[in-house]
């Protein structure tokens, strides 16, 4: 196994879940590395290495969320799949609307998160094209009206809306509506993708 080849990188403090997802994903020919928490995961984790992540919500230290949270902060565009038991699945709602990219509920069908991974990795190839084409950042960023541009600085340095309402001296609303515009201009689905970008078109400034 190369590391150029995507990885699922799977996430849970079960060694039985862990191995059972391994040797599902093995059986169809995809690689993979399993690891008992969150900290484990850090300590190997590199950006570079494509594929997605299988995450278990409820762990103890570190939980998926926490890892989440993390991996954001670090720029992270690594799709993540939650794993949750009955009671979580809000909190897996929560998880999406954060920027992972699905979940799905144990007991699970095997085919399901066959389904749930091959979207995801398909995902994080899409993603990484539209990181490598510097060209068309840049072309997108020149889109941006100067208002949309400061929204935009904002939102990839972390700060909440109502602070950057404050900052720039207009209503909330407001803020969502240049913010919605970022995003479709950028032609991005997250912040963390945002992020990367305008990280990547600054690198080459």
């Amino acid at each position: 196994m190369t590391d150029q080849e995507p990885t699922v990188f799977v996430v849970d403090d079960d060694p039985g879940v862990g191995d059972s997802i391994r040797l599902l994903l093995r059986s169809v020919g995809l690689p993979s590395k399993t690891f008992l928490s969150a900290v484990d995961f850090l300590e190997d984790f590199d950006s570079e290495r494509a594929g997605c992540l299988v995450l278990d919500v409820r762990m103890p230290g570190m939980s998926g969320l926490d890892l989440q949270a993390r991996l954001g902060e670090m720029g992270s565009t690594l799709p993540i799949i939650f794993v949750t038991a009955h009671g979580d699945v809000p909190m897996a709602v929560n998880a999406v609307k954060a920027g992972a990219a699905d979940f799905i509920q144990k007991p699970f069908r095997d085919q399901e998160l066959l389904d749930k991974i091959q979207d995801a990795l398909e995902m994080d190839a899409q993603t990484r094209a539209e990181l490598k084409d510097l060209g068309e950042i840049k072309s997108r960023l020149d889109s941006l009206t100067p208002r949309e541009r400061e929204v935009m600085e904002m939102v990839v340095a972390g700060k909440p809306n109502k602070n950057i309402a404050r900052a720039l001296g207009i209503s909330q609303r407001t803020v969502e509506i240049h913010r919605a515009r970022v995003m479709e201009k950028m032609e991005v689905r997250s912040v963390s993708i945002l992020v990367q970008m305008v990280m990547k078109a600054k690198s080459q400034d």
